[in-house]
């Protein structure tokens, strides 16, 4: 079975313990995808990119955290690599390099990795080959 995400989500919010360093990190990660910080609310950063939708981080709020899990959409292949050399880069954990995972779709297009919180971030390309 195939599926598409487009346009299914208008944002999100992360609960994070400290906002400068995700976004740090949010910004390495996030910019081969074509997404940048560019809104500032208080203490929370927003993140937008060439489609709708945002991606906001905000302080945490207690002291118990969940695993979050969020994927971003990549438009080829090239940038789902991208992704992974820039969290590599700043020091993530890899839970899965870029690889077809044909378990979701034949061309599930993708890679994960924790964020500074523990979250499991993920870039997804859903397009044939490259």
């Amino acid at each position: 079975m195939s599926y598409y995400s487009v346009g299914m989500i208008d944002h999100v919010t992360m609960q994070v313990d400290d906002v400068q360093r995700s976004r740090a990190f949010y910004e390495g990660v996030l910019a081969p995808l074509g997404i940048a910080a560019l809104a500032v609310d208080g203490d929370a950063v927003g993140f937008f990119g060439p489609s709708s939708g945002g991606f906001w981080l905000c302080p945490g709020g207690g002291t118990e955290t969940r695993e979050l899990h969020v994927a971003f959409t990549a438009t080829s292949r090239s940038q789902v690599r991208e992704f992974h050399c820039a969290a590599v880069n700043l020091g993530a954990e890899v839970l899965h390099g870029p690889q077809v995972f044909d378990q979701y779709d034949p061309d599930y297009f993708a890679a994960f990795v924790r964020d500074p919180d523990g979250h499991n971030i993920e870039a997804v390309c859903r397009l044939t080959g490259e």
